[in-house]
């Protein structure tokens, strides 16, 4: 029966067997990256850190529905949305520390992404603040007939806020290219999802604005694959905006200043770990040979490596100069900055 599932599914989403198997890895360096980045916050090498653990098949079966052409929205648990997109673990671990590689020279919040050159915006703190934007572009896209779809990510907690009514009531009316994929792990900060809402899910107030939605098990990397590429291909023909509820759960506290078990139990955290996404998709994927136990091993002595010479890679590296405060904001650094600089130099 698992064969014959995974094999509909399998043809449903249209990937290769060298396909899944990169897939099954960069969902692996998802998971080994983020307990690298836990210990490396646990020595005091980070600052504030929000894990992903147990999201890993909802950020990397909705980059596999997507094409590359696709502008991402994301939000500030989104670590494996951006190694799917073909963020590398150094940049991202040279963001969390905020040396002098890092893109943003330090600037921003380590979990706050910008990757331009992976079309990967600019996200800010406040929940539910991306999704306009999102949708703003996706209709700039769409006045200037570009065959490209936005995509938004944010947590069960944003759908009580105004940005959530505006951006889908917005691309509704305007039947707007966008997609908008909700990560409900059950828990904003220590908010349950049932104090959020009284409707039976998330994705059915997408019928108030008009658009399409679907809950999917936000574990299973084909539910959430095939889910999105069909809001993809729904899009592209004009049809309007799609909401994707992804019912998933974090391992995790909610971010490195939290503390989860004041509001829920070990027991139903160990619960959801039997669910585990990479296990189900690992076993999915040993179910129909396209890994073998083996090759299992190998590709998670590989990806082991690869993290462990990432984050080695961030040793020697300098925090960002003095000088870069001033820079990349005016064309002509003004005089009264230069002056500030120059005391701030001194003290």
């Amino acid at each position: 029966m698992l064969e014959n599932n995974l094999a509909q599914s399998s043809k449903r989403t249209g990937l290769a067997k060298e396909e899944l198997v990169a897939a099954y890895r960069i969902m692996l360096l998802t998971r080994l990256l983020d307990q690298k980045a836990i210990s490396l916050h646990n020595q005091g090498r980070i600052g504030s850190y929000t894990s992903s653990a147990g999201h890993e098949a909802a950020h990397v079966g909705s980059v596999y529905g997507l094409q590359l052409n696709d502008y991402i929205f994301p939000y500030y648990r989104d670590q494996g949305v951006l190694l799917a997109r073909g963020v590398t673990p150094e940049q991202l671990l040279n963001r969390y520390i905020g040396n002098a590689s890092d893109d943003m020279k330090g600037r921003d919040l380590p979990n706050l992404f910008s990757f331009k050159d992976r079309r990967i915006f600019s996200n800010a703190a406040p929940i539910a603040s991306n999704l306009q934007i999102s949708v703003g572009f996706a209709m700039a896209a769409k006045m200037k007939k570009e065959d490209l779809v936005t995509i938004a990510y944010f947590g069960e907690g944003a759908t009580s806020s105004g940005e959530f009514h505006a951006a889908l009531n917005f691309a509704g009316v305007y039947k707007a290219p966008s997609i908008f994929v909700c990560e409900n792990n059950l828990y904003a900060i220590s908010v349950p999802v049932t104090r959020q809402t009284a409707s039976e899910n998330i994705s059915i107030k997408a019928k108030a604005y008009g658009i399409a939605g679907e809950t999917v098990d936000g574990n299973d990397f084909f539910a959430v694959q095939a889910a999105v590429s069909a809001a993809r291909n729904r899009a592209s023909k004009g049809l309007g905006a799609t909401l994707i509820e992804c019912v998933t759960y974090r391992y995790s506290p909610h971010s490195s200043a939290d503390d989860w078990k004041r509001y829920r139990t070990s027991e139903e955290v160990e619960e959801w770990k039997k669910k585990d996404p990479i296990t189900l998709f690992k076993n999915q994927l040993l179910a129909t040979s396209v890994l073998t136990k083996q090759s299992e091993k190998e590709l998670f002595d590989q990806v082991q490596e690869r993290v462990n010479l990432a984050a080695k890679s961030m040793e020697g590296i300098p925090d960002p100069p003095e000088q870069s405060m001033i820079e990349d904001v005016y064309a002509n650094v003004p005089r009264s900055l230069k002056e500030e600089f120059l005391a701030f130099r001194e003290t």
